[in-house]
């Protein structure tokens, strides 16, 4: 099929944008920073509350199960009554249960409070990107903006158990809680002020037997996929992830059959959308498993301290946001599928790279691939975003930005579950092929279920020591390896996949003017059939009194 000509840019954004852009990083960064600032914090906070070890495990995840289940509905239900409504319940919900987490008497309420959180979480996130969306027309500064939304989450990821560590040199565990509480109170004051309200006047009712089973369908799906990278094949994960098959399709199913559905399955007719996600999750998969092993040889092969560790990943870090930043204007000037295809390569050369990492002074290596890999996985990631922005309908911004923060989600837990099992799998063999008959049976089975097992291990029997460090740095070998195979055939999928989307800018990213496609990217012939946005406002998704036009354009003598 031809590519889609390119309508007119639309308007650019002024100050008053971009400071709310500044407003929306803000939930997004502590949001990602709570998924891993208890990394460090667990061993101190399990001490003083006397945590179990399942209470332990539930501490950290359920953060995430509550998240992940609640994106699509917290997204959708953004399009219905208002994304800037839904930030400010979101931001406000999230300062109170962090109050709650951070004095938590017990166990059983910090988890409580950690779910709490995670709805929170569910419930701000999609707003964010929906309202970055509708603030700037202009596409080259929308992928810019999108950008530094992304760098805001992918480095909240990375410096989490940084900020734990700090805290924990100079507070109490709760400390890592309280940070949020001022900030979001902060956000939903600038709120009010700053950002214009979107949503869809003329969506239906939430479907609620929808909600329950979207639920029913994510949370068994990712707590499944957790699990096997916990357990291995064992019965309760297999389970879990049977039930969420199940309870998938009969989501899918009541979709189909509503008026009004919770999610819009024809979202997923549109090439550019659907390309986008399915990169998403598997770019997210691979390089959350090679992460995974990064972060623990950093600590447990290299001997660096968690602050030490957090330090080292800054470089990394840095050359991430740098790759983020660089992908809108290389859009601007060559075709998205080319622009993600190039990422794609580079990041396959830092896979290769540590692929030849050794145990034995293999630090500079690591972070040398490491930091070749994230900023090739910067490219991607902030044009997948935009592309997946840019395609949706202007009334379906919210569903879209659910749709690909799950699709994170999922690529995560898939990612940890299959490649960390391989690198597991890898080092139980090496590991039991050159253990030293020293070693008694009990503290040899010890060691081979995972270096953590090893080092206890070595604290009897030092020699199990070496044989450990070179098992593991096997497995994250092989794991990089196979992960490079595999970023390879992804680039090329997203070249060819690709190739019909022309370079930005793309047109208004309203679906008006010249019956473009929403968001300026071209869609399939069938999305683009569906014509233009409803008469009103630029997107056609409220009237003027529900928009505030900001004082910038009303400069330019308001919206176009």
């Amino acid at each position: 099929m031809p590519s889609t000509p390119a309508p007119a840019a639309g308007p650019m954004a002024g100050r008053r944008e971009w400071i709310g852009l500044a407003v929306l990083c803000l939930p997004t960064l502590l949001a990602s920073v709570d998924l891993t600032v208890l990394y460090l914090a667990l061993p101190r906070l399990s001490a003083e509350l006397g945590t179990s070890a399942t209470q332990q495990l539930w501490i950290v995840d359920i953060f995430g199960f509550m998240t992940s289940g609640l994106l699509v509905t917290m997204g959708t239900l953004g399009d219905r009554i208002g994304n800037r409504k839904m930030l400010i319940i979101g931001c406000t919900a999230f300062a109170a249960a962090s109050l709650l987490a951070a004095y938590s008497p017990n166990p059983e309420t910090l988890i409580a409070a950690r779910a709490l959180l995670g709805v929170a979480g569910a419930v701000a996130l999609p707003a964010t990107l929906a309202l970055i969306t509708f603030m700037f027309k202009n596409p080259v500064q929308r992928g810019m903006a999108i950008a530094t939304w992304m760098s805001t989450f992918m480095v909240g990821l990375m410096i989490g158990p940084l900020i734990g560590g700090v805290l924990l040199e100079f507070f109490w565990w709760g400390s890592a809680f309280l940070l949020a509480v001022p900030v979001m109170v902060l956000v939903v004051v600038l709120a009010v002020v700053l950002l214009p309200e979107r949503k869809d006047p003329n969506a239906g009712k939430l479907d609620w037997t929808s909600v329950a089973l979207s639920l029913l369908a994510m949370i068994p799906l990712v707590f499944g996929f957790k699990e096997l990278a916990k357990q291995g094949f064992a019965v309760a994960p297999l389970v879990a992830l049977l039930v969420g098959v199940v309870f998938s399709v009969v989501f899918v199913r009541r979709q189909r059959q509503l008026d009004n559905p919770l999610l819009d399955l024809k979202l997923f007719s549109i090439n550019t959308l659907r390309t986008a996600l399915v990169l998403g999750i598997m770019v997210g998969a691979l390089n959350s498993g090679v992460s995974l092993l990064v972060t623990q040889f950093f600590q447990v092969i290299a001997g660096l301290s968690p602050m030490e560790a957090g330090l080292w990943l800054l470089p990394p870090s840095v050359a991430m946001v740098i790759g983020l930043f660089l992908a809108p204007p290389l859009a601007a000037k060559l075709r998205p599928g080319g622009v993600i295809a190039l990422g794609l390569g580079i990041s396959t050369v830092g896979y290769v790279i540590l692929s030849q990492v050794e145990a034995a002074g293999g630090l500079a290596l690591v972070v040398t691939g490491f930091g070749v890999l994230l900023f090739g996985m910067g490219l991607p990631s902030s044009l997948g975003t935009a592309l997946v922005m840019g395609a949706a309908p202007p009334d379906r911004t919210g569903a879209a930005s659910s749709l690909q923060q799950t699709g994170n989600e999922f690529g995560i837990a898939i990612g940890i579950a299959t490649l960390g099992s391989l690198g597991m799998a890898v080092y139980r063999g090496q590991l039991s092929e050159n253990m030293p008959s020293s070693v008694p049976a009990d503290a040899a089975d010890t060691a081979q279920h995972g270096i953590p097992g090893a080092l206890e291990t070595a604290e009897r029997f030092p020699e199990v020591l070496e044989p450990a460090r070179a098992a593991f740095t096997s497995g994250l070998n092989v794991v990089s390896l196979v992960s490079a195979v595999l970023m390879v055939g992804l680039a090329v999928f997203a070249y060819f996949s690709l190739r019909n989307v022309e370079a930005a800018p793309m047109g208004p990213p309203d679906g008006m003017g010249e019956g473009g496609p929403a968001g300026g990217y071209p869609l399939t012939e069938s999305a683009a059939a569906e014509g233009p946005a409803p008469e009103g406002l630029p997107d056609g998704s409220a009237s003027a009194e529900d928009v505030p036009v900001p004082r910038a354009e009303q400069r330019r003598g308001g919206s176009e």
